[in-house]
Formats: structure tokens, C-alpha cells, sequence
């Protein structure tokens, strides 16, 4: 996973800043579970952009029938999802232009995550972009199967479409 996740770190800062990659940890936190199976299932890692001005970042999972890669905001500070919002208020025009590109609805289908079943507050619920102001989270997926995964290929599928789409926000 080490050496799989470097050459992708190497791969996407030839189209993105990114700063360090992340290896999470395969021990499971069994203190409050009734599971106490001490490993995970799952191998992950993420990939997080570098500056304080380059938000969101990358991660990848891999899982017997759950493999998948996200790229986005997951888990955005109430600061930066006020930003994202009132950027998008003004113009989601760019957004909106990649989520219509083919290679984006090929390799992500549509935008992800969490939404208010109405605007959030300080917003017009007839604003002419309350279906993307909802968004608490704003995510591009992207599933593989455990096919997929086994090929030698798959480096190539990981991070393609990724990069060249890393300028969401």
C-alpha cells in the first residue's frame, strides 16, 4: 500500500499540489464496539493538497467488494463550506461545466455527499443553485470492482480522471 500510494502521490502532483500521503492504520479502535475484531477489513490511504489555500483532497479504499476512490470536500470546516457556498451562490457556472464533461460523468457519474433537504441558512430557497448549496459535502466517487483492482492496470484507472479534474475547488 506504501509504495502504491507514493506512486500515486508522484502521479497526481504532475496535476496537482499535493502535500503528504497518509497511510491509516489497519487496527481497528475496538474500546466502544461490540465487534472486537482487532483488524479492519480495508486498506486505505489518503492524499492531502498542499497549502492552506488548497482545500479537499484524495482518498482511496480498498475492500472485498468496496473498492473505491473520492476526491473532494468529505468533512469540510464550517469555514470552508461557507466559502464553497457563497462561491457556488455567485457563479457555480465552472461546477457545473465539469460535472456536464463526459469524462467526469464516465468516471465519477455525479456529484456526492450529504444534503439539507433545503437551503442553508442565509441562502434563498429559490436560489437559481440551491441543488448544489444543499451539498454538506462535496464528493466525486468513483466504484471499482474486485476485478478491476487485481489488474496490473489499475494504477492507471486509480488516478485517471482524478487529475485532471482536481481544480473542483
Amino acid at each position: 500500500m506504501k509504495a502504491f500510494g507514493n506512486s500515486l502521490l508522484n502521479e497526481m502532483n504532475k496535476t496537482d499540489h499535493i502535500e503528504k500521503l497518509k497511510i491509516h492504520r489497519i487496527y481497528r479502535d475496538v474500546r466502544f464496539s461490540k465487534d472486537k475484531t482487532p483488524y479492519k477489513r480495508n486498506l486505505s490511504c489518503s492524499l492531502s493538497r498542499a497549502t492552506k489555500l488548497l482545500r479537499g483532497g484524495y482518498y482511496l479504499h480498498i475492500e472485498p467488494d468496496n473498492c473505491f476512490l473520492g476526491d473532494g470536500f468529505w468533512g469540510p470546516n464550517k469555514e470552508d463550506l461557507t466559502r464553497i457556498r457563497k462561491e457556488l451562490a455567485f457563479d457555480a457556472q465552472p461546477l457545473r461545466d465539469i460535472m456536464n464533461q463526459d469524462e467526469f460523468k464516465s468516471h465519477f457519474g455525479t456529484l456526492q455527499g450529504e444534503q439539507l433537504k433545503t437551503a442553508p441558512g442565509g441562502f434563498a430557497k429559490d436560489h437559481e443553485n440551491v441543488d448544489l448549496l444543499r451539498y454538506k459535502q462535496y464528493l466525486a466517487m468513483r466504484k471499482f470492482t474486485n476485478k478491476e483492482v487485481q489488474q496490473a492496470v489499475f494504477f492507471r484507472k486509480s488516478h485517471r480522471g482524478i487529475s485532471s479534474n482536481a481544480t473542483i475547488f
